[in-house]
Parts: structure tokens; sequence; C-alpha cells
């Protein structure tokens, strides 16, 4: 336990502002956790934790009769080493498709993370076995040198410090070192069921593999730690790469990154996307992607990877939402007494805010405004679609054709699908934030109204 004390003091040492979470399920591993923290490193550098708020956090998950009580366990726990408790029942949502290990485990580190809203060092119990029943499961499902890493002694969560102390220790050290200093912990009956794959590789594969070579689980760490290193390397020439290939406008330049092979190309969008924190696309998708950009130069080739989809505009490679269709999208605007009216737009858009002006009306400098006749025989309305009109927009000399306009104004073939067309009956008037039809600017003769798009956050 010499190296887990170690790591945690030098922690404390890093970082003197940062309060402790300890995440306590109440099994060995963790109390043993928390024992070092409240017992041995405090009787060794007690001005590490003189100051420093130390909460134990134990997370309700609901799903064993037995929660109740290992919450009151937790409880007494943090009373009886004198640190603060924060107990946080979380609720499953067992119809999702994801498995109970995925959904607990997600819910945990949520759980865990929102303990402070300034950074903190969490702290966690996982162990040696927990690493070589990890790296089997990645095995198990195919996972390349990122998946088969397994945990890091230090990561990140959010803003916080993630701090496994105990990961280079095997579970028999452990339990031997609970039961030296005489330690109490809860048994989760769950464990045993090897219906769940983490049970089944620690009840089942383990022992199996442990009894014909004993040091299986510290070299299945080792082969772990080795494929942390070499994905640190792959990382480095990702990032390499995406300096050479990412463009101001947040897309990346299809120039450069069609110099790349597939190996190289497929790294540096999963490096991309992981910085978006988007999901992980496939490698039939990475495959497809490759293959569509390679072709002819004017096709637009729209590829789904993950949650996200990948674009081309000219030269250059978008990446965007899932985004909903729109289209049958129509909204009339009403003006109430005070002569405004708030459109609420559809799949994350934002509003728009009409103003009606009258001559000591300030304009505003990200709005636009025309003019219309508002009587009760004329209808302003929204809608994402046109019959491609013939129109003069207020900044060309001659007429042309909408598509035409919105192709001369460089705006990506997606996105024209997701601007709001304001129209007075069916003549278009505007396109907030791009222009005004000619017929519609602003007059002394008519109603002046001002349009603001207000983007969503």
């Amino acid at each position: 336990m010499k190296q887990a004390i170690s790591q945690l003091k030098t922690l404390c040492q890093d970082y003197p502002e940062h309060p402790l979470v300890i995440a306590f399920s109440g099994g060995v591993d963790s109390q043993v956790l928390l024992h070092l923290v409240c017992e041995c490193l405090n009787a060794s550098h007690p001005a590490l934790l003189v100051d420093r708020e130390i909460v134990l956090c134990h997370i309700h998950h609901g799903l064993s009769p037995d929660a109740d009580k290992w919450l009151s366990f937790a409880k007494l726990q943090s009373e009886a080493k004198g640190v603060s408790f924060r107990g946080i029942k979380v609720s499953l949502d067992l119809s999702s498709g994801e498995s109970i290990e995925a959904l607990a485990r997600d819910a945990r580190y949520k759980s865990l993370a929102s303990v402070f809203q300034t950074p903190a060092i969490i702290l966690t119990g996982h162990h040696l076995n927990d690493q070589a029943e990890t790296f089997l499961l990645a095995l198990k499902r195919g996972a390349g040198v990122k998946g088969l890493s397994g945990m890091a002694i230090t990561s990140s969560l959010g803003q916080h410090l993630l701090c496994r102390p105990l990961l280079n220790v095997s579970r028999a050290d452990i339990e031997a070192y609970a039961n030296e200093h005489k330690l109490e912990w809860v048994t989760d009956s769950s464990n045993a069921d090897s219906k769940f794959d983490r049970n089944f590789i620690r009840n089942q594969v383990l022992p199996i593999a442990t009894e014909r070579w004993p040091s299986f689980v510290q070299t299945t760490a080792r082969s772990a730690a080795l494929c942390r290193e070499n994905q640190l390397l792959v990382d480095e020439l990702a990032e390499q790469d995406l300096n050479k290939i990412a463009l101001d406008s947040g897309a990346l330049d299809l120039i450069a990154l069609s110099a790349f092979s597939q190996a190289r190309f497929n790294n540096v969008i999963r490096f991309f996307l992981a910085r978006q924190n988007a999901e992980m696309p496939s490698q039939a998708q990475l495959k497809e992607l490759f293959t569509q950009l390679a072709s002819e130069g004017d096709k637009v080739p729209a590829v789904k990877l993950g949650d996200v989809w990948a674009r081309r505009f000219k030269q250059e490679l978008f990446f965007t939402p899932d985004y909903q269709d729109i289209s049958d999208f129509n909204a009339e605007v009403i003006f109430d007494n005070a002569g405004c009216s708030i459109v609420q737009l559809p799949d994350g858009l934002g509003q728009l805010i009409f103003t009606l002006l009258d001559s000591s009306s300030n304009t505003d400098k990200q709005a636009v405004v025309f003019s219309a006749p508002l009587s009760s025989e004329d209808k302003l309305s929204i809608r994402f679609t046109h019959q491609n009109p013939k129109i003069s927009p207020d900044y060309r000399d001659r007429s042309r054709s909408l598509k035409k306009v919105l192709q001369e104004l460089n705006i990506p073939t997606w996105e024209r699908t997701r601007l709001p067309f304001i129209y007075c009956d069916d003549e278009l008037v505007a396109v907030p934030s791009k222009f005004v039809c000619k017929p519609f600017l602003a007059s002394e003769h008519l109603h002046k109204v001002q349009v603001h798009w207000r983007l969503a956050e």
C-alpha cells in the first residue's frame, strides 16, 4: 500500500486547494481507500488534510434490496471517520438499450462530478483485478489500443481530477489489508451473478487463467499500460495532423486530408471527434467517409459518424448534429399590443424576434429591417421551404433565383434548408442575417419591422 499512499500524498501536495471526494460503495476496495486517506495519510502527513474538505460519496442505484442498508452503512462510516457525507440516489433508464453495467457506471461518474462545482480530486477504489477485467472486456468487444488501454491511474473527469490509487494493487492484497486492520465492508450478492459480462470474467475466466498463469492479472495490466503508451504516440501524431488540416471555420481542409492514408485518416478523424465529445464512429463508417470523399468534387456526400454527420462543402469537411426535418414548419407572425412577436424556431435554431419600429426606435445592428403592409389581409409567416423564386436581394443590382443567391452567399448546402424565410403572404420578404428583398426595403410609407435572429446557446 506504500505506493498508493505515496500517490495520495503527491496528489494532495500538487493540488492543495482541491477537496477530496471518496467514491464509497461500501465494498472492501472503497473501505480500504477510505482507511488509507483518513488513517494512514492523516497519520503520516496530517498537514496535507488540514482545512481540506473530504466528502465520502455513496451512489444509491436502487437496483438491490440492500441498497438502503448500504447507504446507511456509508453514512455511519463517514461519521466514524469525521468526514462529510453525500448520498446520491440515481434512476437508471433500463429501457434505453444500454447494459445495466454501463448505465450504472455513467450515473456514478456523473454523480461524483456533481459533488463540487469547483475542481476536486475524485478517488475511486479500482484495483489491479478491475484493470484485467476491463482489458478482457475491451478485447471481447474488438477494441483497438485505446480501448485496450484500460483505466489510467489519473485522468480528468470534466474539471475534476480522477485518481485510482489502488490500480496497481491486487484484490487479494486489498482483502489482506482489510483483514489485517479489521475493517468491515458490505458484499453485493449480484457480483456472483455471471450473467453480467464483468462478473463472468471475474468469477469464471480469471480464476482459470490465474490458476494456469499465476501472474496473468499483472501481465494483463502490463499489456494495458503498453497499449496506453502506444495510444499516447498515436494521439501525438493525430494532434500534429490536426494542426495541419484544421481551419478557422471549424472544418477540416480536404485537400490536406486527402494526402493521408486510410489509417492516418481514421486516426485524425477519431481524434477530432473525441475533442468534440462526440460518439466514436465505427470502422465501417470511417471507411464509407474515406471512400465518399474520394468521389467527384461536385458531389456533396453526407456520412453518418456516430452521433454526428460529416458533410463536404467545396474543399472543407464539416461535422454537424443529426438535424431534424423541419420542412413542414410554418408559423404566422402575430404582433402583441406592444408591437412585438417572438417566433420559436424548431430543432434548436433559436427564435426570431419581430419588433414594429417607429421614428424614435433604435435599430439593432445585428438585425434586418424591412417594410411590409400589415393590414388584416396581409400575413407575415416563417417557413424553411421555397419554390426558388426570382428575387432582388438588397446587395445585388440584378435579380436572380433564390438558389443561386444562396450559392453566391457561400452558404453550405445543408444550412440552406435551415434558414428561416420570411414571407408576406407568398412573397419572400427577407432571410434574417442575410438580406432583404428590394420590394420590402424599409420605407417611411409602410410599417417598419425589425427582425433579430437569436440563436440558441
